[in-house]
């Protein structure tokens, strides 16, 4: 039963359950939170009644921490976001779930786990484990289906350009750290290495794919962009499952695109779904490049990048080394100095000061007229390739067809 499998992973009793918050958080909130907390050990309410605590934990944290600037939301109210988030689930749970609930049960924890902080040994992370394995997987028919459909979509590949041998970013395969250190990261030259990721499971036993993206990561909530560029006025995000974005922004693309025009293009861009999904974390690999950087491990920012043809990421430039790694599909990047800064024309604005007004592909030679004048290096990105990009320098993407990409931002 569900209940003893989520109960075997809980502190045995109240005294063993931490609730302890600062001044910060009100003590009508700690009491709810006490009050909720008894709910679950007592076992003599309804789980109506469990719920209602639960979503008034919610509901209250949810505005603190819509308040203000994401930076100045005070941790604590994310802890009780997350406890909020917790005792819901348990309502959720309590008794006979049914399918729905499960699937409720499991958003939530997505819920806590993208905007709450880790509480109780990170539990959240624990109970979504839990939860994940009583979901009905897809039957060897509806993986057949899905099978043709994203190999129609593979088909569907946009315009690629031809690259320019004198414009052509360098490849070099395997160099050593001293080699990739003396001629590529101190002079900050972009480089294309190969054969450095072709030990990674996603490329080997758990080849990524739209099936394999369902199997381990469907029913989890993450956050998605929508609109063609981050700059465009429609641009907007939204929280969708996983499988939820497959089916409207990359099996039926080309539907939605008629309808609503640009609207349609939908990127699961700059995410941190390994840190949310450890499953999908453990078919990567840091690369060993990454030790030449003053941080530690934990300081590298993993990122996931996952839309169909046609997604694109305008010319800016990140305040960190990086590497660009393509596990499924292709990608045309266009790479600009930071010396030729003032011809790429950077927003006014301090929010899109790192990125540029220049439509890449399309400039507008009149409003932008040194645009041209600017060198740049390009290249097609495959699987299997990691591009170096130095720290500063300026670089455009566009996805030429269904792609999943991995970015290691360190310093």
């Amino acid at each position: 039963m569900l209940w003893s499998k989520i109960s075997a992973v809980l502190p045995r009793n109240e005294e063993k359950f931490p609730l302890q918050f600062s001044d910060k958080v009100e003590s009508s909130v700690v009491d709810m939170l006490k009050r909720s907390r008894q709910q679950l050990y007592s076992g003599d309410t309804t789980s109506t009644s469990r719920m209602l605590n639960a979503q008034i934990i919610l509901d209250i944290s949810w505005e603190k921490l819509n308040t203000g600037t994401w930076r100045h939301v005070d941790k604590e109210w994310r802890r009780v976001y997350s406890y909020g988030c917790f005792f819901k689930v348990a309502a959720l749970c309590g008794e006979d779930p049914s399918e729905d609930d499960i699937l409720q049960a499991i958003r939530t924890c997505d819920m806590g786990l993208l905007m709450g902080a880790a509480v109780m040994d990170n539990i959240l992370q624990v109970l979504v484990q839990i939860l994940q394995g009583e979901v009905r997987k897809p039957t060897n028919e509806e993986d057949e289906i899905e099978h043709a459909a994203s190999k129609r979509i593979k088909i569907q590949c946009q315009h690629v350009p031809v690259i320019k041998e004198e414009l052509a970013v360098p490849r070099t395969k395997c160099p050593s750290l001293e080699s990739f250190k003396t001629n590529y990261l101190l002079p900050l030259k972009p480089v294309i290495l190969e054969g450095t990721i072709d030990h990674w499971p996603a490329l080997n036993e758990h080849p990524w794919s739209i099936e394999y993206l369902r199997s381990v990561a469907g029913c989890r909530t993450v956050p998605v962009e929508v609109g063609s560029r981050y700059t465009d006025e429609e641009w907007s995000q939204t929280l969708l499952t996983v499988n939820e974005f497959i089916d409207r922004y990359v099996l039926n693309r080309m539907k939605i695109d008629e309808k609503d025009g640009v609207k349609g293009v939908g990127y699961l861009a700059q995410h941190q779904l390994f840190d949310q999904i450890p499953e999908l974390k453990e078919d990567i690999r840091l690369p060993d490049y990454c030790c030449l950087g003053e941080g530690d491990e934990d300081d590298i920012t993993v990122n996931a990048w996952i839309g169909p043809g046609g997604t694109v990421s305008p010319l800016h430039h990140d305040p960190q080394q990086n590497f660009l790694a393509q596990v499924v599909g292709s990608k045309y990047i266009r790479l600009y100095s930071p010396e030729d800064t003032d011809r790429l024309y950077p927003h006014q604005s301090q929010l899109l000061h790192n990125t540029s007004q220049v439509e890449v592909e399309n400039p507008d030679t009149v409003q932008f007229p040194e645009f041209s004048k600017a060198p740049y290096l390009e290249c097609v990105l495959q699987p299997g390739d990691v591009l170096f990009i130095p720290v500063q320098h300026w670089h455009y993407v566009r996805s030429l067809e269904l792609s999943f990409s991995v970015s290691f931002w360190w310093s």
